[in-house]
Formats: structure tokens, sequence, C-alpha cells
């Protein structure tokens, strides 16, 4: 037993100062139902935070703070993770990320096959007409340059990127159909190797759209085992999510087996009503290639409905060249035959299927063209009757008319099918959306409500309600689950040392409100939402603070 009268004053006094003063946190979470994000049940605790990180977790009565928030009757928990989101460009047009936010996502993943960076004149021509629309110029050519540009920005959340595999190819070669040159695919590698190093957190493809299309399984094979000399893994939009998602998904498994590196399935799907039911069985494949050793996990947005340029459903070979070539094909009229054939499936094509949704299944979500702008948020076969044409003629119009650049939802999923791959405890949860407000350019149009309720939708319909899932597993998926799976150290948990990435809300009232009809609503039940250590939202408003950072992968230089 130490007696402290034999301890020197000054060693004594030594021993105080190390010990936390009580009122050294910044920020005091009181009262509150800790939820982790290990799984594990939850715990009653405080949280005390200093700076940008945890510091105390535990009972902290008599504690002292800056601020003091009072979390009774409510959760806390790990801020979310959006494993697929699209704001990396949005986020520079307005950087509050209101739909994110407001339903709890502190950190976005992006880069779905095209990605922030790497960048040239040729990437710069295509994007010019949003850039021009939200006055914003690009000023960066690679990884290093979009971090730089973004943190300036001051966004309100994180962002973590992967590198594109379509971003590499469209630099190298551009929109044409054919296979790199070997000097071609090294220029292809080595830019996939200065992103890795710059910090992207693997490679990434969406091998449904052009010129995605064009790139066949050797070429990613050799991209992504330069991805997996830094750690990284390989995420994909797979090539078919309809009639041959068997076998897309066998080409990835091949991908992370002969580039020896980890798999994730983008938004994991059962596309087409054909289609419908055939879930199960997917997850069954997925099983047994985890059975065999592979490293190969899955993440899903809560909604029967997914949301795309309305030309994906073009025929590929169509887009050869981008969209001014598309434009001038459409305006062929013996290509456009061509090409109405086969959406129709009148002849052998593209199994992206106008069949799969039917046109009451395709609504216009976003247009640009101002004379267009009364139909979005009406259904193809309502638009089509108005102008008394097929279906099909009036969506190739749309796309004729508005340059490309009309946006639709496709109702292509069965509930059952969302629900059976959601319960799979190797599903995360992504918005595969950019993020949205209520106010300023990025309110219009008709979104995906994806965009505003995907994680207040699984905690409140299928969490509270239907009970699908617990709360605590629920929590896992959208916080340590994606965390571990990209890499990000020090993030996804309630954990001293942390960083201070937190989510207050009522687990009775938590709630999407965002609908098909009405998509510009914030979710209910979330009281604050916290970025490294300061609050961005309080309790239905934005606090007016911009922490967040760039999140850099595993085989980064510093």
């Amino acid at each position: 037993m130490i007696r402290f009268a034999k301890i020197p004053l000054l060693l004594f006094l030594l021993l105080l100062s190390c010990q936390p003063a009580s009122d050294s946190f910044d920020i005091l979470i009181v009262n509150g139902t800790l939820i982790d994000g290990t799984g594990n049940p939850w715990f009653r605790a405080d949280i005390g935070i200093r700076g940008e990180r945890i510091v105390a977790v535990g009972m902290l009565r008599g504690a002292r703070a800056s601020q003091v928030v009072d979390a009774h009757k409510k959760i806390v928990s790990p801020g979310f993770i959006d494993m697929l989101g699209q704001s990396e460009l949005s986020l520079l047009v307005d950087g509050r990320g209101m739909s994110k936010i407001s339903q709890g996502i502190t950190t976005e993943i992006t880069g779905e096959g095209t990605s922030a960076a790497p960048v040239n004149d040729r990437i710069v021509e295509d994007l010019r007409p949003w850039m021009e629309q939200h006055q914003i110029t690009v000023d960066w050519k690679d990884l290093t340059g979009y971090f730089r540009r973004l943190e300036a920005s001051k966004p309100a959340i994180n962002i973590a990127t992967f590198v594109g595999a379509t971003q590499v190819r469209k630099h190298v070669i551009g929109h044409e159909n054919r296979p790199p040159t070997v000097e071609e695919l090294e220029r292809m590698k080595e830019l996939v190797r200065t992103a890795m190093e710059q910090g992207a957190l693997g490679l990434s493809t969406s091998l449904i759209y052009s010129p995605a299309t064009y790139a066949r399984t050797d070429e990613l094979i050799e991209l992504a085992k330069v991805a997996a000399e830094y750690g990284g893994i390989y995420a994909s939009h797979i090539r078919d999510e309809g009639n041959k998602e068997v076998e897309a998904i066998y080409e990835a498994a091949d991908i992370g087996r002969a580039a020896n590196l980890p798999v994730e399935i983008w938004h994991l799907k059962a596309a087409g009503k054909q289609n419908w039911g055939k879930m199960a069985s997917i997850v069954r494949l997925i099983e047994q290639h985890r059975g065999q050793g592979l490293d190969m996990t899955a993440d899903i947005y809560p909604y029967p409905a997914s949301s795309t340029r309305l030309n994906s459903r073009i025929p590929s070979w169509a887009h050869e060249g981008g969209v001014p070539k598309l434009l001038e094909r459409l305006q062929d009229p013996v290509v456009r035959k061509q090409i109405r054939d086969e959406v129709l499936g009148l002849t052998a094509g593209t199994d992206n299927s106008f069949a799969s949704t039917g046109a009451e299944g395709i609504l216009i979500s976003g247009v640009n063209n101002p004379e267009l702008k009364q139909y979005e948020g009406k259904r193809l076969n309502e638009i089509a009757a108005i102008w008394n044409k097929h279906p099909v003629d009036m969506m190739l119009d749309l796309v004729l008319g508005d340059s490309g650049r009309v946006s639709a939802v496709f109702f292509s999923m069965s509930e059952e099918d969302v629900r059976m791959a959601m319960a799979q405890p190797w599903v995360s949860f992504c918005t595969d959306g950019g993020q949205r407000a209520l106010d300023g350019p990025l309110s219009e149009g008709k979104p995906h409500p994806r965009a505003y309720g995907s994680f207040p939708r699984i905690l409140g319909r299928y969490a509270r309600e239907a009970k699908l899932l617990s709360l605590e597993d629920a929590i896992r998926k959208m916080t340590s689950l994606p965390a571990q799976r990209v890499g990000l150290k020090d993030r996804g948990l309630l954990k001293e040392g942390f960083y201070a990435d937190i989510v207050i809300f009522d687990p009775e009232t938590i709630i999407d409100k965002a609908t098909f009809e009405n998509p510009h609503q914030y979710s209910e039940g979330i009281s604050h939402v916290l970025v490294n250590g300061q609050v961005v939202w309080e309790n239905g408003t934005f606090a007016g603070n911009y922490p967040g950072r760039a999140l850099r992968g595993p085989g980064v230089k510093r």
C-alpha cells in the first residue's frame, strides 16, 4: 500500500498533474445509451471529447466541459459510413452535405468506376456541362490535388475515395471500344499506383456503364494487382445485376483471386422482374466464395429501385466515342432503329433491357433542358402518352433532348430480395447517391430518396418496425464494418482515441421522410451529428461547422 506521506512533494504534485482534469473536455455527452459499433449490446456511459477525438468513455459524473449534450433516452453511436456515395464533386458546390449529415452520415466512400482523379483535358471536357452549370473549375490533376481542393472548400463530412478503373481508362484511351496496348496498360497501371500512394482505398469498377463495359477481365486484373500492392481492395458495380449476375459475380471473384485482394460488390441487387426471388441463390454464391477463402462482401441501399442516367438503357456499343457520338447515332434513322430494336429485345444485344422495368417502372428524376423540366417526377409511360409515342421512342427523344444528361429512377427490384440481402452479416449500407439539400443549387429535380433517407430508413423501418435486424447489428453494418472494409483507422467505433464522429438519435422516432414523389425531405429522429469532434447537425438544422476532411487509404505516402 502506497503511503502518500512518504512520497516527495514534487513527485506528488507531478502525479496529480497527470490525472485528467474534470473540466478538460470540449464536449461531454451524458446520460446516453451507447451502441459502440462492435455489435455488442448497448450500455450506459458518457463520452468525453477533446479536440477531434474521444478521450473518455465511462461514467463521467461530475466532469465539466465547454459544451454538454444530454442524450437522455437517446442512442449514441459512431457516425455512419456511407459505403458508396457520389458527392466528390457536389461537395465543392455545397460543403454542408445536408442530406448526408441529416441522416447521420459522417464519412462518405466514393469513386464508383469514375473518380475525382486522375484528371486530364479529355476528362475535363466530359465534365464541362456539369461544371459550367455549377460554376466549378477543375484545378487538380491527381488525387493529392483533389484532396487539397476538397479541404480548402471545407466540407462538413469526411470523404475517402477509390481510384476508378473507368477513370484511368478514359484518361489513357478515352471512349474507344478496344483493349489497351501494352504501353497504354502500363500508363494505366502507373496512374493507379500514383493514386494508391496518394491515398486511394483501392481500385473500383462500374462495368455496366460505357466505357467501363469495354474493359476485359485481364485488363482489370492487372490494375487490381497494383492496388493490392498497397493494401487496397477491389470494389465493383459488377458487369450485370440481372440475367447474367452469376457470371458477373464470378468475374469479380476471378479478379479478386488473381490479384490477391478483397472484393466488395457495390449495391447488391437482383434487377429485373424476371429475376425477382434470385437473391437467395446470389447470397449462396457469395457464401460459397467466402467458404473457399475469398474475402468477398457487399453493400446495399434499402429501396427496391435504382437510379442512374436514362441513357444507361441504351446498348453499350452506341456509347462508343462518348455522349457526342451517342447523340449523333440517335439522330441517324438507321442507327436509331438498331438501338430501338435492341432495347425492345427484338435483336440480340445488351442484357440491360427495357423489359426489366417496363415504361411504368421508369421515373424521370432530373433533366437540365428547361423545356423538359415539366416531366420530372413523371413515369415514362405517362410522358409517352402525352406525346402519343411508343415509350422507347420517348426515352430516346428524352436522352437526345437533354443531351444525354437526363436521370431516372428504375423500379427493378423486389422488396423481398432487398430484405434478404440486408440481413446478411457481411452486407454494409450505402446511399449510392450524391448529397442534396432543401435549398441552394442541389435542391433541384426529383432525386432518388436514398440520398436523404437510407440510414434512418434501415434503423426505423427495418430494425425497429420489421425487426429484420437488431439495433446493435444495424449500427455495426453502418460503422465498424465499412471502416474495417476500406481500412479507415480510428473510425467506426465509440472508443477512446478514435475520432469523434458521433450520431445521437431517438430510437423510437428515427425514420426516413423522403419519398419517390417528394424526395426533398430530411429524416427525423436525429438530434446531433458530430464530425471530428465538432457538431454539424443539431436539432434539425445545420450547425455551421465544416470539420470534414479527406481520409486516405492504407497505401498513402505521407
